[in-house]
């Protein structure tokens, strides 16, 4: 790995090696579009609708009633709740860090003054643990999630200083991760958190402080996992990845949040100290978990009950977790390793996720959200009561507030941060990864200055451009980032003399000594396809999915005639999904029927002889689809991306199930060990 000057200071992940240098909040904004609207809504509705939901439900209260003595008796919440009110105040240091001072700089101070009576004189802070009538400091390291809020805590006092510079709230911090060194580090408690979060927190701190013990910890937390150092659950070891080693891991099982955090914990801590083969452990572990345990939407964990990863190919659609806060960790992840590798395909990765995991989560206005982020929604449901929580079972409608609200204050501050995700420097040039109208300017390599600008009808359009503001009067090399789904069509870049050319999926480059007026147009293939999934995932045989560009899409009940509900839909793959009217992907429309079958209510047994199925009468209709991400915004609706095909299932050749590198003939189970 190469070491990275960073000239950035607002920068949520800061590596001081890697293949690519990140961009910061001072060196990207964006201006318009899809994100842009986002962004907005998370800045002027999502931040204030957090705050108050933790006001009104006693989190906030919590470190006032710690300090005042009274928390065992008035302590309101799970508890874990400390680390949303940091989350809340990373977002809010983030926004701030885009200009937007004056209030959120006074609201930040607010809550430190809140949270500051509540830290014990040696560091120690936590609203769960640790005073008269509660449990003692560190006495449930499963379940108790310490050493998690701290890592939020952390967090929130890296982004302060980093787009304000430091102040109390980062004084806190740092005083927390003190408290931790000495207390978990070499002949203190040799344990590790039941929930992976400190790990990528003190290397961010190390990288901003310069503190080499801050860097040693992290890496003292990421060699002890695995190693049985916590109790077994009923869930196993596994569920907090306690059972292997991160080396000897081959794919991320367990929870499926944990098991990301823990991974790009992982990577931070080989970037900073140079460990390839913990690197390439973690790459391998990427690698497994997409091609055998990820949605079509990029969501993760198939189970409810523990929030896990289930067993390879094990993706039920109508049974998908697939946790709005697991898009996010696997955000984190891609990003960090998009940074040490340079490789595009997690650049991919990332943008399949932002687009219909994290996009999906928040309703239009900001103030409700998905939990969990099901593929297949059978029964309309009650809508949540917007004055009260909701319970994570419910959470296949939005709801204002949930019991366990991690995932609203998770988007707010990745929305907050997500410019840092669009762009990368190297000694070479740019490379742009995610499409946005955005603004770039940075310094290269001898301190070069370059400016750009870029405009796009993204993701419902593939016409990506590129205007030069600024350039150094020499040639440097701008690199676009050719998306995975392009794959079977044809994308074209101009460069500034209007020559085209062919690029495939990966990186397409233009090098040359730009100037001021030149443009680079990425034409991208936008159109929609079908999609259909390997064998092995046995709860989608027969069926067939809608991608358009990124954006996955779904069929709700409410664009069916007739009080059709989805489960009737039966699809035409023979027949090419077209845009709705418009064109401009908003909609897209399908050849099928809605199928009713006479015997569906009376059957007193569901399984019948294939050569005698039930009668079915059909109605030829053209079936709409919307962006998955969109979902459930205009009422309550049955829903579902994987749609049965007209035609009966039809065995697979036996070569369809081999393994790659393996024969045909052989033993070819996937397990992922």
């Amino acid at each position: 790995m190469r070491e990275n000057t960073t000239r950035s200071a607002v920068l949520p992940v800061a590596p001081t090696r890697g293949r690519l240098r990140p961009l910061g909040l001072d060196e990207v904004r964006i201006t318009g579009g899809f994100w842009a609207r986002r962004r907005h809504i998370n800045a002027s509705a999502t931040l204030g609708h957090c705050r108050d939901w933790m006001e009104r439900v006693g989190w906030i209260g919590n470190f006032g009633a710690a300090a005042e003595g009274r928390i065992h008796r008035d302590r309101r919440g799970r508890e874990f709740t400390d680390a949303d009110v940091y989350k809340l105040l990373e977002a809010m240091a983030w926004q701030a860090g885009h200009g937007a001072a004056g209030s959120l700089d006074a609201e930040i101070a607010a809550l430190t003054a809140v949270i500051a009576p509540a830290q014990e004189p040696d560091g120690y802070l936590n609203t769960a643990f640790g005073r008269p009538g509660q449990q003692p400091r560190y006495s449930d390291l499963e379940w108790g999630h310490e050493l998690y809020c701290y890592g939020y805590l952390i967090q929130a006092g890296v982004a302060q200083t980093r787009a304000r510079g430091e102040g109390e709230l980062a004084k806190i911090a740092r005083r927390a991760a003190d408290h931790v060194c000495a207390g978990f580090g070499p002949g203190g408690i040799e344990g590790v958190c039941g929930h992976p979060q400190i790990e990528t927190a003190l290397v961010e701190l190390a990288r901003l402080t310069g503190e080499q013990r801050y860097l040693d910890q992290a890496a003292l937390f990421v060699d002890r996992r695995g190693h049985g150092t916590l109790a077994d659950s009923e869930f196993g070891r596994a569920y907090y990845q306690d059972d292997l080693p991160v080396r000897r891991a081959t794919v991320l099982r367990g929870h499926a949040v944990r098991a990301l955090y823990l991974a790009a914990g992982a990577v931070d801590v080989a970037v900073e100290t140079g460990d390839d083969a913990l690197l390439a452990a973690v790459v391998r572990q990427w690698e497994a978990t997409v091609a055998r345990r990820t949605y079509l939407t990029g969501g993760m964990g198939s189970h409810h009950r523990d929030e896990s990863f289930g067993d390879d190919f094990v993706l039920p659609p109508d049974r998908a977790y697939a946790e709005t806060c697991a898009g996010v960790a696997s955000v984190m992840l891609s990003w960090r390793l998009l940074l040490a590798t340079g490789e595009p395909r997690f650049a991919d990765l990332a943008e399949r996720t932002l687009f219909n995991v994290v996009a999906t989560s928040p309703s239009e206005d900001g103030r409700a959200f998905f939990y969990a982020n099901t593929l297949h929604r059978r029964r309309l449901g009650t809508p949540p009561r917007a004055d009260a929580e909701s319970p994570r079972a419910e959470s296949s409608l939005r709801a204002p507030w949930f019991a366990v609200s991690c995932c609203p204050t998770n988007v707010a501050r990745t929305l907050a941060q997500l410019p840092a995700y669009l762009a990368t420097a190297d000694d070479h040039g740019v490379q742009l990864h995610q499409y946005a109208d955005a603004e770039i300017a940075t310094c290269l390599a001898g301190g070069h200055r370059v400016a750009l600008r870029i405009r796009t009808d993204y993701p419902y359009g593939g016409n990506v451009a590129v205007r030069i503001d600024r350039s150094p009067d020499r040639p440097w090399t701008l690199s676009l980032r050719v998306p995975a789904w392009t794959a079977g069509a044809t994308a074209w870049l101009a460069d500034p003399d209007g020559a085209r050319r062919a690029v495939a999926p990966g990186t397409a480059e233009v090098t040359r000594t730009f100037r001021p007026g030149d443009d680079i147009r990425l034409e991208l293939p936008v159109a929609p396809l079908w999609i259909s999934a390997d064998p092995r995932i046995d709860a989608v045989r027969g069926t067939a999915a809608v991608q358009r560009g990124p954006l996955v899409y779904c069929a709700e009940s409410v664009d069916l005639p007739g009080g059709h509900e989805v489960d009737a839909i039966r699809v035409d793959p023979s027949a090419e999904p077209v845009d709705g009217p418009g064109g401009n992907g908003g909609t897209v429309v399908l050849a099928g029927e809605l199928a009713t079958h006479a015997e569906e209510r009376d059957a007193a047994w569901p399984y019948q002889p294939l050569a005698r199925p039930p009668a079915a009468t059909a109605d030829r209709t053209g079936i709409v689809l919307v962006p998955y991400h969109s979902w459930a915004n205009r009422g309550p609706s049955t829903m579902r991306v994987w749609l049965p095909t007209a035609e009966p299932d039809r065995p697979a050749e036996p070569d369809h199930f081999a393994v790659p590198g393996r024969p045909a003939d052989s033993d070819n189970t996937a397990t992922g060990r």
